[in-house]
């Protein structure tokens, strides 16, 4: 009876599922810049994006923006490809690297309350702050590949026709 009783205080985090994870790429362009929003982990408190497993009777791009919705408390427009990935290392709770699929979100609304509030904070970053900010490998790569192609857009944009 006692070993149960201080098992529960020493017993380890369950392992997190295997298998990919969806996240979701929250951002504005602001004045011509692209702004991320960042949000912090609720274990170390490193700044990430929203992600999280698949859920059933979900599409992946519907997993990543109820995330966001959930852990930073944004709605906006999911694009249903992703701009990249990266991996979550291996870890006691992990024993293998798991790929999280991330999908750009054009955030249209930021509400003022939302469920995980108080487990997290938020931040909107232009690029090379949200670089310095991210130390996860590989995250911040997909926020880069996000600019690059919202400043090519906007080029292609301006650009005049050729005849």
């Amino acid at each position: 009876m006692p070993m149960r009783f201080w098992s529960r205080f020493f017993a380890k985090d369950p392992a997190e599922p295997v298998g990919p994870q969806f996240g979701a790429l929250p951002y504005r362009i602001v004045d011509g810049q692209l702004a991320v929003l960042l949000i912090t982990s609720r274990g170390r408190g490193k700044w990430i994006f929203p992600k999280g497993c698949q859920m059933d009777g979900k599409t992946p791009w519907e997993c990543a923006e109820l995330e966001a919705y959930e852990e930073a408390g944004v709605v906006g427009e999911i694009e249903t490809t992703p701009i990249g990935s990266y991996f979550l290392p291996v870890t006691e709770e992990r024993p293998q690297p798991i790929e999280v699929l991330m999908y750009p979100l054009l955030v249209t609304d930021q509400r003022e309350d939302w469920k995980e509030m108080g487990q997290r904070y938020r931040h909107w970053a232009v690029l090379p702050e949200a670089k310095r900010l991210i130390t996860h490998d590989g995250l911040a790569d997909v926020a880069v590949a996000l600019a690059q192609r919202e400043t090519s857009r906007s080029v292609s944009r301006r650009a005049p026709l050729q005849a």
